[in-house]
């Protein structure tokens, strides 16, 4: 099985800042905003959901494609991917723009303001899945990007019969109600947090449940709180699942990058849902520990190990 993940590529400048939003917004004065917020430290790190997806997997054994657009700064990124064993050769180079930039501002309380400069990525659109000569045993998975491109890559998969998991993301403010249907009508599998799954059932006019029902499998992810999944097939089932214990919370970026690398590791090795959904908060976990998206590492060994540590023994991933 070949696993193709689609989405952005970026560089993230990641800032800290040393308070609490809620202080400096005055919600009476929200039609006027005008705020600044000075950042007592920064950090320029390879990101993009893309790449912190794929770099999720190889960590997990896995040897991802990435299908994408990059700028013409991208060659340290590229050489990076590789020497994590990571498939870059689709990676299309668009030599008279910049790669995408996202800058993530994270206060005390772990909440976030994000801006994003799509670069390169605006021209995703112009790839096509089709020569990629992919077939019903390989996985798609379509991620943050161009909103066109997103809607693009779920069409073709739909017409060529390739399974994909559809995960609008941090796009799901920008994407269309026409998009969300697209996405969600061939899906296998439908992820993302709680507010998002708010946000596209407001802009597809339906309810959450109703949403929840769209496709055979559906998480939901709700931070601290854990995850929950449910499927339909070959019955309908409610899973909660747990987060696995954190050993120092240093930066939430990029942890729901690597939950879906996980919930993509247990789904191609066709693990129980249950320990599926374990698989990826674990891995989520190990994100959080480490400031920026691809800093954290692991062996298989260790992941099994701590696996146990937290859920309980699991031949599985022997």
């Amino acid at each position: 099985m070949r696993i193709v993940v689609t989405g952005s590529l970026a560089y993230d400048y990641i800032m800290n800042f040393p308070g609490y939003f809620k202080d400096h917004i005055l919600p009476e004065k929200a039609h006027i905003l005008s705020v600044s917020f000075l950042v007592d430290a920064m950090r320029k790190m390879r990101g993009g959901v893309a790449g912190n997806i794929a770099y999720n997997l190889a960590l997990l054994g896995e040897r991802p494609l990435i299908f994408g657009t990059a700028g013409h700064d991208f060659g340290e990124y590229r050489h990076w991917l590789e020497t994590q064993g990571i498939e870059t050769s689709r990676i299309v180079t668009i030599d008279h723009e910049f790669t995408s930039s996202c800058f993530i501002t994270t206060d005390q309380a772990d909440n976030q303001i994000v801006a994003f400069y799509s670069g390169a990525m605006a021209y995703s659109r112009q790839l096509s899945l089709r020569t990629l000569e992919l077939s019903p045993d390989d996985l798609v998975l379509i991620s943050p990007s161009d909103s066109e491109g997103m809607y693009q890559h779920a069409i073709e998969c739909q017409e060529l019969g390739i399974p994909y998991v559809f995960d609008p993301g941090k796009q799901t403010p920008r994407l269309e109600a026409a998009h969300l249907r697209a996405g969600l009508t061939g899906a296998r599998v439908l992820v993302g947090n709680d507010y998002e799954f708010g946000m596209m059932a407001r802009k597809l006019e339906i309810s959450e449940e109703d949403l929840i029902a769209s496709t055979p499998v559906t998480v939901v992810t709700r931070g601290e709180l854990g995850s929950t999944i449910y499927t339909r097939e070959p019955e309908y089932r409610k899973l909660d699942i747990p987060v696995a214990p954190i050993h120092e919370v240093n930066d939430p970026t990029g942890a729901g990058d690597a939950y879906l690398a996980g919930l993509v590791y247990g789904l191609v090795r066709r693990l129980p849902l249950e320990v599926t959904g374990r698989v990826a908060a674990l891995a989520a976990a190990y994100a959080i520990e480490q400031r920026g998206c691809q800093e954290h590492r692991y062996t298989l060994e260790a992941f099994a190990a701590r696996y146990e540590e937290a859920f309980g023994r699991s031949d599985l991933l022997a």
